[in-house]
């Protein structure tokens, strides 16, 4: 239950974080946050399943899908810097509120 609770928690401070910054680094950081919930849910109800013959194929699927959530949010991360960083060069700007307008 503690468990639950603490992946909910992050998600939600995550979603705080999305909805409530105007820069886009923190929004990023918070996505990652959101994300973090989840992959905390999935590796500790993973690690607390029962262990023995049939269930330890189905706890090395929880591995592999934990890392391959690992992997996508790595991946999102380096997109989304990277894409920060070509729009900040650009308009000498990452506020959310300045980059609304698309020019040509």
């Amino acid at each position: 239950m503690i468990l639950i609770a603490l992946s909910c928690a992050l998600f939600g401070i995550g979603l705080f974080g999305v909805l409530a910054r105007k820069d886009t680094v923190a929004i990023l950081a918070s996505v990652e946050v959101m994300l973090g919930g989840p992959l905390l849910l999935l590796v500790g109800l993973g690690a607390t399943a029962p262990r023995g013959a049939a269930a330890a194929a189905g706890a090395l699927h929880v591995e592999g899908i934990a890392l391959l959530v690992i992997v996508v949010v790595a991946a999102e991360a380096a997109v989304g810097l990277g894409l920060l960083v070509s729009v900040a060069r650009q308009t000498k700007t990452t506020a959310l509120d300045d980059l609304t307008e698309v020019n040509g």
